[in-house]
């Protein structure tokens, strides 16, 4: 297991990097872990990144096509904002487990 600060507070991660315990999560947290993949969260970030979070604690399963749909950002913005893997980074940083759909 891996591990990472954010305000002086230590968080466990699993082996690819996910947060162990979602109930932990903090936007700064979340700034830390974009951080070590080379991205800076701005506003709109952080705005898809709620949107993961609400949709996962409903139990909703989450794609990137969801997303897309979900009226904060479209698919092609999606990828804008995290480029190599928008699902994959954009529920890594939100705290979330890896979805399903991702390799």
């Amino acid at each position: 297991m891996k591990e990472i600060k954010a305000n002086g507070i230590s968080y466990s991660l699993t082996d690819e990097g996910y947060l162990n315990d979602a109930s932990q999560w903090t936007p700064e947290l979340a700034t830390e872990l974009a951080k070590e993949d080379g991205i800076e969260l701005t506003e709109e970030h952080f705005k898809v990144l709620e949107y993961l979070r609400k949709e996962h604690q409903s139990g909703a399963p989450l794609t990137i096509r969801k997303v897309g749909k979900s009226g904060i950002v479209d698919i092609k913005g999606l990828y804008v904002l995290f480029p190599g893997g928008p699902l994959k980074f954009s529920s890594k940083f939100a705290g979330i487990p890896k979805p399903t759909s991702c390799v």
